[in-house]
């Protein structure tokens, strides 16, 4: 709760988004009108903040707040593998963040 929160403050400040669009379920791009580029920035300071990397692809797997969310705090090893993401991208995860959960 507290990386999801973080992360809705960070969408905020930086980009000047209502805290009332900043919900779950908002896709990024389009209900938050982020550019490519901005959600790609958005990443980078979630990486830097929290000694995570998120792999190439990363943005075919993240569509919505909730799943960056999940995806940062799973590579943290603050919650359990999201179940939507696939194979390939939880393999390439796993080899930049040893600390990612392998609970499902």
């Amino acid at each position: 709760m507290h990386m999801f929160r973080w992360i809705v403050k960070l969408i905020r400040d930086e980009y000047g988004i209502d805290e009332k669009q900043l919900i779950r379920t908002a896709v990024l791009e389009t209900d938050l009108g982020l550019s490519l580029e901005q959600v790609e920035r958005v990443l980078e300071f979630v990486s830097d903040s929290f000694e995570i990397r998120f792999p190439d692809g990363t943005l075919d797997e993240v569509l919505r707040l909730e799943e960056l969310c999940l995806v940062a705090s799973w590579l943290k090893g603050f919650y359990k593998r999201p179940p939507f993401i696939g194979l390939q991208y939880e393999t390439a995860c796993r080899a930049l963040n040893p600390g990612a959960s392998t609970e499902v």
